[in-house]
């Protein structure tokens, strides 16, 4: 397949030159991000409840379909961190919106279950190309101080989007009401993904250094000294004074660390993704309220943690990375279990403050922590890989609650056993320190002779 695509030619427009243009990339990496990932994720159990009317499909059955986008997640993952450092960001955004746009195009033609876990198949292999990994790549080289802000706003646009967008597309879903109904609202999501695959590509920048820029908007970093030996991670220091160290994908496997967070992560949007999936047939299905009302549980959840996205990304850039994804990780745990104690809607909309907070604050810091402890040169080979075991995680989130429910009729213990596995993972988080690679053994003069 012939990647080089041709776009047309990439400047820095005049008129934004007063700005530093990574905020701007920050702008559409959000807007990318809420087409990508708000109908697709946020809303997954609002279209469940409509499936599960129109076809009668089990729990287990709807689960499923996310279990499929896992595995797409975890074959491809490496790979789009590749493409993300090979060929760029632009490229694979524009890529990545004409296969999601596809995936909905399909989605809106759905007649049986094989139909349906196919296109969510085709729209998590679109998202995954053009969506959280080259995106968080595109601003890790473009933001070193900043990081961790910078991703928590372009993060805020998902969390926006998905308090917008989640009742809206319930109005129109809603299968008790006579709108638009899911195929066609599925179309028009079709058709605004590729209005965006036209228009933002041109306007994103890979690297800042292609353009005479440095990260943060900073001047030109200075080399560190030759004292940290011949043969280590290239290391530079930047205008404020932090070291930045740059691992190859081998020396980031070897540590610790890359585990750790890779599990801890993992293990966190274990309960992230069943939530998405089960939440809205919980509230509409189990305990008889509207559609309307588990789409304004969504927007709840969602908005607040569109405020602590920034929160998180402001924190990150404070303290250590590691403490804030403990706090806010077992945050979101604590949500969890009060979800699974409750039936009334005071405790699901304390559930959704409290989850917000938790989800929102731990999601910039996820990204960020691996640009801290890895650098910028591997980092979306770096972040693709650390998506495998995340997503083997994941494979069992959704059908795990569904088969439970399904066999217990409550979701209540199933909630338990994944908030548990949400607190594993912020103890991994803490303890997962950054790497301190020694300086390679100096080669002999004979050695260095030789070549």
């Amino acid at each position: 397949m012939n990647l080089n695509i041709a776009l047309p030619a990439p400047h820095i427009p005049r008129r934004v030159r007063e700005v530093f243009y990574g905020w701007w990339l920050v702008g559409f990496s959000g807007i990318i991000m809420v087409l990508a990932t708000v109908p697709l994720f946020h809303a997954m159990s609002v279209w469940a409840v409509a499936l599960e009317r129109n076809f009668g499909w089990s729990r287990t059955q709807l689960s499923l379909a996310l279990t499929f986008t896992r595995v797409e997640g975890g074959v491809m993952g490496p790979m789009e961190g590749y493409l993300s450092d090979r060929i760029g960001t632009r490229r694979m955004v524009f890529i990545g919106l004409l296969v999601l746009a596809a995936g909905w195009l399909l989605f809106g033609q759905v007649r049986n279950l094989w139909m349906f876990y196919l296109a969510f198949v085709v729209m998590s292999l679109g998202q995954g190309l053009g969506g959280w990994v080259p995106l968080m790549t595109l601003l890790n080289h473009w933001f070193v101080r900043r990081r961790a802000m910078a991703m928590g706003l372009a993060m805020m646009g998902s969390g926006l989007g998905a308090m917008l967008l989640v009742p809206a597309i319930a109005w129109a879903i809603d299968p008790d009401q006579d709108r638009l109904g899911w195929r066609l609202t599925a179309t028009i999501v079709a058709g605004a993904v590729i209005v965006a695959a036209l228009a933002i590509p041109r306007f994103i920048r890979n690297r800042p250094q292609d353009y005479n820029l440095r990260p943060d908007g900073d001047p030109p970093p200075r080399v560190a000294a030759a004292s940290a030996g011949r043969g280590a991670p290239p290391t530079t220091r930047s205008a404020a004074g932090q070291d930045e160290t740059d691992l190859t994908i081998r020396q980031a496997l070897r540590t610790p660390a890359f585990w750790l967070i890779s599990l801890g992560h993992g293990l966190g949007s274990m309960v992230i993704l069943a939530i998405m999936t089960h939440l809205g047939l919980l509230i509409v299905k189990d305990l008889g309220y509207g559609v309307q009302t588990a789409a304004w549980v969504v927007a709840v959840y969602t908005g607040v943690g569109m405020v602590f996205q920034m929160v998180g990304g402001y924190v990150g850039d404070r303290i250590p990375k590691r403490v804030g994804l403990f706090v806010f990780t077992g945050i979101q745990g604590g949500a969890v279990v009060l979800l699974a104690l409750s039936s009334t809607l005071t405790g699901f909309f304390l559930f959704a403050i409290l989850f917000g907070i938790g989800f929102g604050g731990r999601t910039p810091l996820t990204t960020a922590i691996r640009g801290e402890y890895f650098g910028r040169a591997s980092f979306g080979k770096i972040l693709g890989i650390s998506t495998v075991p995340m997503n083997i995680l994941l494979l069992i989130a959704g059908p795990l609650a569904g088969y439970m429910r399904d066999v217990q009729g409550t979701y209540k213990y199933a909630f338990l056993v994944l908030a548990g596995l949400n607190c594993i993972g912020a103890v991994l988080f803490l303890v997962a320190k950054k790497p301190t690679l020694g300086p390679a053994i100096p080669k002999s003069p004979v050695a260095e002779s030789a070549g």
